[in-house]
């Protein structure tokens, strides 16, 4: 179940707005302009079924997120949603990975918090039997050349 955020947790200033997310799903959420650094040498990497739900989530997933790991899994994986990002974004990476592609992009994930961090994802299916049965997901320290990109092109997306 996706529960809206909560402001007792939100660190500063903020703003509130109301995502419509995939499935039909709508969450509240507070966020902020604060960016958290991605972690030097760290993996970043959850994996979830084909309905986007977490099943596994790293260590270091669960340190830069904010969540704890109970808070993680079995949760949908939009429970990182920030505001910014362009839900074209997530309708190619869910049009590439439903046909067995693996996707890459610069994402701009939510923390519980309210918070912000970048990373640069790759999502591939799992694959048992010929048939998709989940996706993992890696992410990698961005440069910063290639955030800023991002944050140009998706403010010219919907």
């Amino acid at each position: 179940m996706l529960r809206d955020m909560e402001e007792n947790y939100i660190i500063g200033d903020y703003r509130e707005v109301t995502l419509n997310l995939f499935g039909g799903f709508r969450r509240k959420v507070f966020y902020s302009d604060l960016e958290i650094p991605y972690p030097e040498g760290k993996l970043v990497v959850s994996t979830t079924d084909k309905s986007g739900i977490i099943t596994h989530a790293n260590k270091a997933f669960v340190e830069l997120s904010g969540y704890n790991v109970d808070e993680l899994i079995g949760s949908p994986h939009s429970i990182l949603r920030h505001p910014d990002m362009p839900s074209v974004a997530f309708k190619d990476l869910w049009d590439k990975v439903a046909q067995g592609r693996f996707w890459q992009g610069y994402v701009k994930n939510l923390r519980k918090d309210g918070a912000h961090y970048w990373v640069k994802a790759t999502v591939i299916p799992n694959v048992r039997k010929g048939e998709v049965v989940g996706y993992t997901s890696v992410r990698r320290k961005p440069s910063r050349a290639k955030v800023n990109d991002a944050i140009a092109l998706y403010k010219t997306l919907t």
